[in-house]
C-alpha cells in the first residue's frame, strides 16, 4: 500500500484580505455580489463573506435548540475575491507600504489606505 505524503506547509502565505473588508466576487455563481468577510482561514486559502455562497445545512434538534434546515455562509477561495476601492466601489488591487513607520495596505486605483 502506497503511503501518504507529508502535506504539512511550512508557513501561512500572507493575504491580503483580513476579517472587516468589504470584498466582490470575482468569479462563480456569486460573481458580482459584495459583502464583509466575516471569517478567514489562512490555512486553507478560503474566507467567509456574508451574504456570499449561501448553502443549506441539515442541522439535528439538541435539547436546547430546534433541527430543521438552516441557510448559512460557506467558504469560498481567496482567490475569487477582490477589495472595494473605498473611493470609487469597484475591485482594486491591494499594496503596503510604510506610513508614519507603520505598514499600511492601500488601493492601487485610488492610492487610499484600507483600514
Amino acid at each position: 500500500m502506497a503511503t501518504k505524503k507529508n502535506t504539512v506547509k511550512r508557513f501561512t502565505p500572507k493575504l491580503h484580505i483580513r476579517k472587516g473588508d468589504n470584498v466582490v466576487v470575482n468569479s462563480g455563481d456569486d460573481k458580482g455580489k459584495k459583502g464583509e468577510v466575516l471569517q478567514v482561514f489562512p490555512d486553507k486559502n478560503r474566507a467567509i463573506v456574508q451574504g456570499v455562497r449561501i448553502v443549506k445545512k441539515h442541522v439535528k434538534a439538541t435539547q436546547t435548540e430546534s433541527g430543521g434546515i438552516q441557510e448559512m455562509e460557506a467558504s469560498i477561495h481567496i482567490s475569487n475575491l477582490s477589495h472595494i476601492d473605498p473611493k470609487s466601489g469597484d475591485a482594486t488591487r491591494i499594496g503596503r507600504r510604510e506610513e508614519n513607520g507603520v505598514r499600511v495596505r492601500f488601493s492601487k486605483k485610488s492610492g487610499n489606505v484600507i483600514k
